[in-house]
């Protein structure tokens, strides 16, 4: 059950190929939410800065955005990705 005015994220992070569900109030800022979802998905205290957050396939230039201010809607699909390429060996 989410309260008022929050809306359900689901956030796609690539580290573990794991879904996060997230209830997000709508003034949750988009650096909060993939911090949560970091944390939520590796259990570990990660930097989120060497980490980018997309929405519908586009990088999320500003962080400081809230979920209000995107018109992120219930189910709203969002993925956190390491900021640099890793070598796959």
């Amino acid at each position: 059950m989410t309260t008022a005015g929050a809306v359900r994220l689901r956030v796609m992070v690539t580290d573990t190929w794991d879904h996060v569900d997230l209830e997000a109030p709508p003034e949750l800022t988009l650096a909060a939410v993939k911090q949560q979802a970091l944390a939520a998905a590796t259990g570990r205290s990660l930097d989120p800065a060497t980490y980018e957050i997309k929405y519908r396939g586009a990088l999320v230039l500003d962080e400081s955005a809230t979920v209000a201010g995107l018109r992120l809607s219930d189910g709203a699909p969002l993925i956190v990705l390491p900021r640099r390429r890793r070598p796959v060996w």
